[in-house]
């Protein structure tokens, strides 16, 4: 009689304990690099055309691993009508750590016998759209770490828009996060602020091109290497 070898199929029970080991050490990692927020989203609900990838990378590594940091309150405070110098180089640093949180975690993912893409935290791939590799805010809010508010922008619950995001893309087992159901509420405080008359009431009638125009006047007139403004996301400070 010939003996077949058992193979060891894992409970459900045991791949969850994984998930949640994995994610418990990645958020540490991201947590000791100043890493704020941390979330994971299924990559695989969003829409094709929303990620400038190829679908089969998707279809790999479908884990999208959101961190946020909280930008300095003091910072943004002393925006009024326009960036100022010092939230500019804030804004470039910011986004410098995040890329390099990125790198972090895709290491200790590398180190686990696992795949890991970082998207950078601010780099435009289609200048025609003014869209990168994918929507950090989108992922982030797939992640359970906020909604897209009025502002156009990702809104936490407990940091508002003053935040900043980067992405990593994983094959690594995580717990998966569910996309946030909250909203803006009764709360406008961004909407008389915005210099472009931008923001509305309704979220999906966001001036994208006016806010764009402000930006790139904003980067001209101030000598700014980056489209930035900072007035709603000075603005925006959480529900209260």
């Amino acid at each position: 009689m010939i003996l077949k070898p058992q193979t060891f199929s894992p409970s459900r029970e045991v791949i969850e304990m994984s998930e949640a080991d994995n994610l418990k050490k990645m958020r540490v990692f991201s947590r000791q690099w100043g890493g704020s927020l941390f979330g994971v989203a299924d990559l695989r609900s969003f829409k094709k055309e929303e990620i400038l990838l190829p679908p089969s990378l998707i279809d790999q590594l479908f884990y999208g691993i959101s961190v946020g940091f909280h930008l300095s309150d003091a910072i943004l405070e002393e925006i009024e009508n326009q960036p100022t110098p010092l939230y500019f180089h804030h804004y470039q640093r910011v986004n410098i750590l995040l890329d390099t949180i990125g790198l972090i975690v895709t290491s200790a993912i590398q180190d686990l016998g696992y795949q890991a893409i970082p998207i950078p935290a601010s780099q435009i791939v289609d200048w025609k759209t003014q869209k990168g590799h994918l929507s950090h805010k989108h992922v982030a809010w797939a992640a359970g770490l906020g909604w897209i508010g009025r502002n156009n922008l990702l809104v936490n619950e407990q940091l508002g828009s003053r935040i900043r995001l980067v992405t990593i893309l994983t094959d690594l087992p995580l717990v998966i996060n569910s996309p946030s159901i909250k909203d803006c509420g009764s709360c406008l405080d961004c909407l008389s602020l915005c210099p472009a008359g931008a923001i509305k009431v309704r979220q999906e009638e966001f001036d994208h091109l006016r806010c764009y125009e402000q930006l790139r006047t904003f980067a001209k007139t101030l000598h700014f290497s980056h489209n930035i403004c900072g007035v709603c996301v000075k603005a925006c400070r959480g529900p209260r």
